[in-house]
């Protein structure tokens, strides 16, 4: 029987610190705790403006060889670049290697969920995550009903 007195007890202080988490989670009265006033450390990301809206930089690359690819690379992988890349040298220059860097921007476009496409003969645009490439099929994105 002491056992399950035990058990009995253990529930009671269980539902008794729960019912103190729901009260502090649904009260209205918004109250800053001291174990956390004193720890807290606001960090601002560098590309966000002091207004609070982020930076999106339009950036062109120029791609003369494989190796030319790697900071557009990295520039994307940082989340706020639309990338703007000229492959018209590497194409005049050399086929295979055009195929293999193209091929390598998909993987990294893939990896990071954002969309890829060319224009003309010359232009690929990678966009990060949070933005599309319009290719004229369906409704423009002016016509699109706003996210909520």
């Amino acid at each position: 029987m002491i056992e399950k007195r035990n058990v009995y007890i253990d529930v009671a202080l269980i539902s008794y610190k729960m019912a103190g988490v729901f009260n502090k989670l649904f009260s209205n009265k918004q109250t800053v705790s001291d174990d956390f006033s004193d720890d807290y450390v606001e960090i601002t990301p560098s590309n966000v403006t002091k207004d609070g809206k982020a930076r999106v930089v339009v950036r062109p690359f120029i791609v003369e060889d494989f190796a030319d690819i790697k900071p557009a690379l990295d520039a994307l992988r940082e989340g706020y670049t639309v990338a703007l890349i000229n492959i018209k040298p590497l194409k005049d220059k050399d086929l295979v290697e055009l195929k293999r860097a193209v091929s390598k921007l998909k993987k990294t476009c893939e990896a990071i969920e954002g969309d890829i496409a060319g224009f003309g003969e010359d232009w690929i645009v990678i966009t990060p995550s949070f933005a599309q490439i319009y290719r004229g099929s369906g409704p423009s994105p002016t016509e699109l009903p706003p996210e909520q």
